[in-house]
């Protein structure tokens, strides 16, 4: 991690605690020095433990684990830089200037806003009951099949090998279909894999791509294989890959404890844009400072079609 992004933060600092120092809450008792000592220091300054580690906490998550590790030392420095500047900024009446002020104020009602948000995010928690009810309402989408494959790649596909002879598209197709019909006549399916198919990491494990879901899988092949009924081979089907020869092997649904978390996710956040939008619906903006956008110009009209 770059110093300078340790930096920035250190100096975000700054102005969070420049808010909460506005108005001081009520003295408390000190702690005890053994248990809060001074670790850093310099004249007319000191820094207690408890404080600096408040200001580790503060930082957002992808920052923590550096400043409290490797990088503890280099955020230290950089956060006694930035007490230091805000002493010599308040003996010159900085923290009486206007526009600094307005900043203060402006960075307080954001701190607010996010500890608003954080408290209106735990409060819409849904219940079991409810993420339930979520779940057997949207059964469809948690449908899964398991099901193996046999791709036969065609010049230019991403799965083509390299050293291997290339296909023409029409050659592609033509040993798939020769496949599927080897594989009707009796042939074991994991044995052609293993032996024919350009997806080498299914095809070691006889063609077996496990369980999947909606939105896994390239379109065309979602389709074939969620259409398909258990033990029936799909029709060779054409993606960007090559030709595939598709069997399923069993239908069933994503087991409710291992989506909930989604779905306790995707409940909080349409709750939340509703309850924001609900807010912002009540603002009104002046239209001579915001002016609404022109509506899109629609496209022209097709040329009619010449006769033959």
């Amino acid at each position: 991690m770059k110093k300078t992004s340790i930096t920035f933060m250190a100096l975000a600092l700054a102005a969070s605690m420049a808010t909460a120092q506005e108005k001081k809450p009520a003295a408390t008792p000190a702690a005890p020095a053994n248990d809060d000592p001074v670790i850093m220091s310099s004249e007319g300054l000191q820094v207690h433990k408890s404080e600096f580690e408040l200001a580790l906490k503060s930082l957002p998550a992808e920052y923590q684990q550096f400043a409290m590790g490797a990088g503890k030392r280099q955020f230290a420095e950089d956060y006694v830089r930035m007490k230091l500047l805000a002493a010599e900024g308040a003996k010159t009446g900085l923290d009486k200037d206007p526009e600094v002020i307005s900043q203060l104020n402006l960075m307080r009602e954001n701190l607010i806003a996010q500890a608003e948000l954080k408290k209106m995010d735990a409060a819409m928690k849904p219940s079991d009951e409810e993420l339930k009810s979520y779940y057997e309402s949207h059964k469809n989408d948690y449908e899964e099949v398991k099901a193996r494959h046999i791709l036969i790649a065609f010049k230019g596909s991403p799965a083509a090998q390299t050293g291997k002879k290339e296909l023409t598209e029409e050659e592609a197709k033509a040993k798939a279909e020769d496949i599927r019909k080897q594989i009707q006549a009796g042939a074991k399916f994991e044995e052609l894999a293993k032996k024919e198919s350009d997806d080498t990491g299914s095809g070691a494990q006889g063609g077996d791509l496990g369980s999947f879901g909606h939105g896994q899988m390239v379109p065309e092949f979602e389709k074939a294989a969620f259409e398909a009924k258990v033990g029936e081979l799909t029709p060779v089907v054409r993606t960007q890959y090559g030709y595939h020869v598709i069997q399923v092997l069993s239908h069933g649904s994503t087991p409710f404890e291992n989506v909930r978390a989604s779905i306790e996710k995707t409940m909080k956040d349409a709750k939340m844009r509703s309850t924001l939008d609900a807010m912002k619906s009540k603002v009104t903006f002046s239209d001579s400072y915001f002016p609404k956008p022109e509506p899109a110009a629609a496209p022209p009209a097709p040329a009619p079609a010449k006769k033959q």
